[in-house]
């Protein structure tokens, strides 16, 4: 992948995450990841790299239209940030071809704990050096799992592809993202508890 210049997003520059390349292959297998996952994913960033923009649009429509969401983007007189809100934004698109695109290495995996520590109260705010909410609760992440995956789909079947292969991408975009926000989660919780 070329290299990306985006504030405050550091691939390949943060620390060692604590969980190993061994349990990431037990998530794997425990969601049913395989190879034939990472392919479909490949094929998912090619169909959505000229869609970020439009993927985001509808995202940032969803979050900004539940207050108890755009909340954790607000700043001390608890309206939303605009910077913040559009730092952010560079960055989710970016974790979108990192998604499809990277591989699921250990610099992935830690760049994984990073976006973990960055949800958390150990380091939320610290990236954009913003003034808000300091923490977001752990259900949001979990519950965010449902929308992140379900109007996905819609752009992967934008570019024509047969059904049955917009179904594998769309079970490998789902897939992918329940490893990650099991990833995201360690540090909501307490040591030996992951």
């Amino acid at each position: 992948m070329r290299e990306v210049s985006i504030p405050g997003y550091a691939y390949g520059k943060v620390a060692r995450s604590p969980v190993g390349l061994d349990d990431l292959e037990l998530l794997k297998q425990s969601v049913l990841f395989t190879e034939e996952d990472e392919r479909y994913l490949r094929m998912a960033g090619q169909v959505l790299a000229d869609q970020v923009e439009e993927i985001l649009d509808l995202w940032y429509g969803f979050v900004g239209s539940h207050p108890h969401l755009v909340y954790y983007f607000g700043g001390p007189d608890g309206k939303p940030d605009a910077a913040y809100l559009a730092a952010v934004r560079r960055r989710f698109g970016q974790w979108i071809l990192d998604t499809c695109n990277r591989p699921y290495d250990q610099e992935w995996l830690n760049y994984q704990h990073e976006i973990g520590l960055r949800h958390h109260r150990s380091k939320k705010n610290q990236t954009d050096g913003v003034r808000s909410v300091p923490h977001i609760g752990h259900r949001y992440l979990v519950s965010f799992i449902y929308p992140i995956t379900a109007t996905i789909k819609p752009f992967l079947a934008k570019k024509g592809h047969p059904p049955a292969e917009v179904e594998k991408m769309h079970q490998a975009w789902f897939k992918s993202l329940v490893i990650q926000v099991a990833l995201w989660s360690h540090p909501y919780l307490r040591e030996g508890d992951w």
